[in-house]
């Protein structure tokens, strides 16, 4: 009799010490610092845009890290010009130029939430404007895209904007941030009068 309680006593033990073990690590899963990024990381998005009933056009977006400084990360976007913030989000691109572009906020972990102002130009569309976002972490879990299955930070941000020509409105973007990947591997962005856009990793290649 004694001897199978110290069985059940030494089962228990083992039992509780995965368990701590376990959870441990979860925790440690869902917390993401700023990703070292290095020269010549490359990632290959896919960008699929709605631009009416049936009608997709789809498009590829390659980055590639030329130097990166506490300050900021350059390179190019389909071998144009492309800077970042150091945590990763875009100042200016062939598409855009940001004042204060706060996409990301590392480190990451569940529930963080922040909000911030930034002022911006669309290139493409000629059109200024100033948006006021708040943005928050809303879960951990896999993600699959082109490039493959990633465990990844959902994150969701919702911001109102008003361009200089008055007109106002309201944006969302739903995205998922891979620690895997060093970047955000799936994004779904929704705006009136703009195309429903959806952007995927397709492929990345890393520097160790």
């Amino acid at each position: 009799m004694k001897s199978n309680l110290r069985s059940k006593l030494r089962a228990a033990g083992t039992g509780l010490a995965i368990a701590l073990t376990l959870g441990a690590c979860a925790g440690l899963a869902q917390t993401a610092d700023r990703p070292d990024v290095k020269v010549g990381d490359r990632w290959v998005f896919k960008v699929s845009s709605r631009m009416g009933p049936g009608a997709v056009e789809v498009s590829d977006r390659v980055w590639i890290v030329t130097s990166v400084a506490a300050t900021g990360i350059k390179g190019t976007e389909n071998g144009k010009p492309l800077m970042l913030t150091p945590d990763l989000n875009v100042l200016e691109s062939p598409r855009s130029k940001d004042s204060d572009p706060r996409r990301l906020s590392f480190p990451l972990h569940l529930g963080k939430q922040w909000s911030y102002t930034d002022n911006y130009i669309l290139k493409r569309q000629g059109v200024e404007g100033r948006i006021s976002v708040n943005a928050k972490v809303v879960g951990y879990e896999k993600v699959r895209v082109p490039a493959g299955e990633f465990d990844a930070f959902k994150l969701e941000r919702k911001g109102n904007w008003q361009l200089t020509s008055g007109e106002t409105g309201e944006s969302t973007e739903t995205y998922w941030y891979a620690p895997a990947a060093r970047t955000v591997v799936k994004s779904e962005y929704r705006a009136p009068h703009v195309p429903d856009t959806t952007t995927e990793l397709a492929e990345f290649k890393l520097q160790p």
